[in-house]
């Protein structure tokens, strides 16, 4: 039988994280580390989404594996990943979950960019430097946030799985 090694990975650190929580630690270090670990398992998700995804091609207003446009991907992510049926486009949202702040995103986050006078674009955070989304350009991809376009275009960010 064939394994798949992200996935294995995901239940092995989700077990390791079972047997060392309940190691006697203080619970506000053992909240500590399930936040931790809960931001491994997310960013382990989102890669592999990325992998089935990859070079998926924009589309406006596409939501297939044909053509996506970026709140397009942000919404099937939500939807197949945590269940989560957040709004269609990238204003409504940028209106749901409590604001993130730069300097501390955490996997599964939201980011938001002016990249027009009334143009926004969405993506998901994978780390604190990179994000998951759909560039009209190359499709589905990951990019960094600190790259010179990307940050000077920053707008916001939001929490919408407030389970962080």
């Amino acid at each position: 039988m064939k394994t798949n090694r992200p996935t294995m990975l995901v239940w092995v650190l989700g077990a390791l994280f079972l047997l060392l929580s309940g190691c006697g630690s203080a619970p506000e270090k053992a909240q500590s580390q399930q936040e931790q670990s809960a931001r491994v398992v997310t960013s382990l998700h989102l890669l592999e989404h990325h992998q089935a995804w990859q070079g998926v091609p924009y589309q406006l207003g596409g939501m297939s594996r044909q053509g996506v446009d970026c709140s397009g991907f942000v919404y099937l992510t939500y939807r197949d990943l945590f269940g989560v049926v957040l709004p269609r486009t990238t204003l409504e949202q940028s209106k749901v979950g409590p604001k993130a702040s730069r300097g501390a995103l955490a996997p599964g986050d939201l980011v938001f960019f002016r990249t027009g006078r009334r143009l926004r674009h969405v993506g998901i955070v994978i780390d604190q430097q990179r994000f998951l989304h759909a560039s009209t350009r190359r499709g589905v991809m990951i990019s960094n946030l600190d790259d010179r376009y990307w940050s000077a275009r920053f707008w916001k960010a939001t929490r919408p799985l407030v389970s962080h």
